[in-house]
């Protein structure tokens, strides 16, 4: 099977974002951002790869409108005329990208364009093939994956089924964000029961000291772990935090990239609990790498965005938590579907579709 085409675009998204800390909705027309949760959609590209079976492979990565012209200005010409008839195909073709665009890659942009190129290459495979990418993959090793709801409206995802709970709270530098938080977290433990997990999304806004504080004021609600603490680069600062926080974990990983940047990661010890993004660490390819490097390293793992339908595919044939993250949005308020045919929450638990490739469909009018 040879590739013949590939493009990258920019979706249209028209959508309501809540505010970090409080269930209001405003109004955005992406891709304009409005701080932490005006990347509600990630600045997600679409990336679609056509053979000359007839056969087409589509994949979602970072970066945006600048990732959609390292795509289509850069890795087309690379890429129109590859061979993609196994696996190992595919990794070559990642080394060579990889190789490709290290002048303006190895992290950030350059990753989250190649992230977009694999994951459509991996859903091309399993089109042609007839097989779900999990069993590309080496087969389910999970029948189905505890989801976890990330948000503002803890009630409306406890009577929505979920089982765990992950809260955004952004640290501002108020003193009342003390109490507030400690609020936030006591409702969201009265709400799911005294064994559910907890988690807390500080996306890079909690210091050290407030990370500490927290810690002490929250001790008493179980908090499973500390997500984004710190900057990404700040990896002496985390290694530092990690034991004197405990029983929580020190998460993150989102803002990490490839292989390479997680055996940095481990060789700091800066983290309990690894979460590569597969649209953005490198697709199926880096993170199939990064979960190896985990399980020789002892990091428990779970992807960033685990329930959507890319991450799910990985989570349920490999040894990654139980553990899938999914953002239900705003209660009210419609949501857009780029991907029709996603795997729908049910009793709190996601199972993987075993239609070929990812199984899903995209929505042409959001283009």
């Amino acid at each position: 099977m040879q590739i013949t085409d590939i493009t990258a675009v920019y979706p249209r998204h028209q959508h309501h974002v809540a505010a970090p800390s409080s269930g209001r909705s405003i109004t955005v027309a992406a891709p304009a951002g409005t701080g932490m949760f005006g990347r509600q959609y990630f600045w997600q590209i679409v990336v679609r790869v056509e053979s000359n079976t007839g056969h087409t492979g589509f994949g979602m990565g970072g970066g945006g409108i600048a990732a959609v012209e390292v795509v289509n200005r850069h890795f087309r010409e690379l890429l129109v005329g590859r061979n993609v008839d196994n696996i190992e195909q595919i990794q070559e073709i990642w080394d060579d990208l990889y190789f490709a665009s290290i002048p303006y890659g190895r992290r950030g942009l350059g990753i989250m364009a190649l992230s977009g190129v694999d994951i459509a290459l991996w859903d091309l495979l399993g089109r042609a093939e007839q097989k779900p990418v999990f069993e590309l993959i080496g087969g389910l090793r999970k029948e189905r994956v505890r989801a976890y709801a990330m948000g503002v409206d803890t009630v409306w995802y406890r009577d929505l089924g979920y089982t765990a709970h992950k809260l955004p709270q952004l640290f501002t530098g108020a003193d009342s964000d003390y109490d507030d938080i400690v609020t936030a977290v006591a409702l969201a433990r009265d709400t799911f029961g005294p064994i559910a997990p907890l988690m807390i999304d500080n996306y890079k806004t909690w210091n050290a000291e407030v990370t500490l504080e927290m810690a002490h004021r929250l001790a008493e609600f179980n908090v499973y772990f500390f997500e984004d603490v710190l900057t990404p680069d700040d990896v002496e600062g985390l290694a530092t935090l990690r034991p004197l926080v405990k029983p929580v974990l020190i998460a993150g990983g989102e803002h990490e990239y490839t292989h390479y940047g997680f055996a940095e990661l481990a060789r700091a010890g800066a983290l309990d609990l690894w979460q590569p993004d597969v649209n953005w660490c490198g697709g199926i390819t880096a993170l199939l790498k990064i979960i190896e490097l985990a399980s020789r390293e002892g990091v428990p793992i779970a992807p960033h965005r685990g329930g959507e339908v890319f991450g799910l595919a990985v989570v349920a044939a490999t040894d990654c938590e139980d553990l899938a993250e999914v953002l239900p949005g705003i209660r009210g308020v419609h949501q857009e579907e780029l991907w029709l045919g996603q795997p729908k929450v049910e009793d709190g638990y996601l199972s993987p579709t075993d239609l070929p490739g990812f199984g899903v469909t995209l929505n042409e009018s959001m283009l």
